[in-house]
């Protein structure tokens, strides 16, 4: 089997009202997706999405003509990619859907079929009052739900603090609370400086009087020993980070020196599944978990399950979702189903060979960039 062709699918959906998110406070007016397909000279097709594939033109006669089933090269391809344009691990979850396809399983099963479903936090995004933040979280909790995770600004801290502090008391003990604090990395433009190690003490001090399960994000990547201080100082709750961390060597140093309690890197757009699953092994080998980050459209979100799920990562999977902003129907445009949760809380690992996407392609014609 040989690759015959890469071709890119660049979509953009309006979003009416915009987004204002928490980690970018700019109003979004529009959604951009790029769907990366990988075709082959036996018409298998696999399917990948995520990050934006920006530049990759000029790097994709590397790939025509090799086997789309030599992985392990293809990944260091991609490695040797990313080095000079932009991060094309979306490319690499397209080979993994193609190699599912040309076995008959699900990927997961490929990545060692620990689990068949995860139980799913519902993650949010948006900047709410405490009042409306505590109706959305019981909305999703009676759709199944048992986590929720809760951004807060840091430039809005005792705002944010009492937004949990009434999510925990409208909810109760039985609903699990994550919080993010957004500061390990920066969207572009953004040139604040990040809290320093003091003042975040302060705020995961006062998080763990409400029984959060982690804190995520709270200090930027170059400072470890400071991640390692907030573990020593909060024992009874977790430090989780990693989500955009792309350098593979750095998240094995983590690893090594035991920097966190919960390892978060994305798939589609940090180190590719291949790298994840490695990384992943090693944390749970040491009694870390491996939850990632998964805040795409829904193919990204497929890829991180499909890791997630055949490593047996947990204890929770991300799941974006915080109506009625970010909905299924933003989410995962690009798919003929959206992806639900069950009643138990619990996302199911698709059972059709690669991935399990099926595309809408009505829905790609029509938010196709032209």
């Amino acid at each position: 089997m040989k690759i015959t062709d890469i071709t890119l699918d660049r979509l953009r959906l309006p979003l009416d009202p915009p987004l204002r998110a928490a980690w970018d406070p700019r109003p979004r007016g529009r959604f951009d997706a790029t769907i990366v397909r990988v075709h082959t000279d036996d018409g298998l097709v696999g399917i990948g999405s995520g990050d934006t594939m920006a530049g990759f033109s000029g790097f994709r006669e590397l790939f025509i003509g090799t086997d789309p089933l030599a992985i392990a090269r293809q990944v260091r391809v991609i490695e040797s990619c990313n080095l000079h344009g932009g991060s094309y691990w979306p490319l690499e979850a397209a080979l993994w859907d193609l190699a599912g396809k040309a076995a008959g399983l699900p990927v997961a099963t490929l990545f060692g079929g620990t689990l068949d479903r995860v139980p799913a936090y519902a993650s949010f995004c948006v900047l709410r009052p405490p009042s409306e933040r505590l109706e959305v979280a019981q909305r999703v909790v009676e759709e199944g739900f048992r986590a929720v995770k809760i951004r807060i600004d840091p430039e809005q801290v005792n705002d944010g603090i009492a937004t949990v502090a009434a999510v925990r008391a409208g909810l109760g003990d039985d609903v699990t609370i994550l919080v993010d604090l957004n500061q390990s990395w920066r969207m572009a433009g953004d040139v604040a400086p990040a809290t320093d190690l003091a003042a975040t003490q302060r705020i995961v001090r006062r998080l763990a009087d409400l029984d959060v399960a982690w804190v995520e994000e709270p200090l930027p990547y170059a400072d470890a020993d400071g991640f390692r201080a907030l573990r020593a100082a909060h024992p009874g709750l977790r430090i989780a980070a990693g989500e955009m961390q792309r350098s593979v060597p750095e998240i094995l140093r983590w690893i090594s020196d035991d920097v966190l309690d919960v390892y978060q890197p994305d798939v589609v757009l940090s180190v590719g599944m291949s790298r994840a699953r490695t990384l992943a092994e090693l944390a749970m080998l040491r009694h870390r978990s491996f939850t990632p980050h998964s805040w795409t459209n829904g193919i990204g979100v497929l890829a991180n399950l499909h890791v997630a799920a055949g490593v047996g990562g947990g204890p929770w999977f991300e799941v974006p979702y915080d109506p009625p902003d970010w909905t299924p129907s933003r989410r995962d445009f690009p798919l003929a189903t959206p992806i639900t949760v069950d009643a138990d809380g619990h996302l199911a690992v698709p059972t059709a060979p690669g991935l399990g996407i099926a595309l809408d392609e009505d829905a790609v014609d029509r938010w196709r960039i032209t």
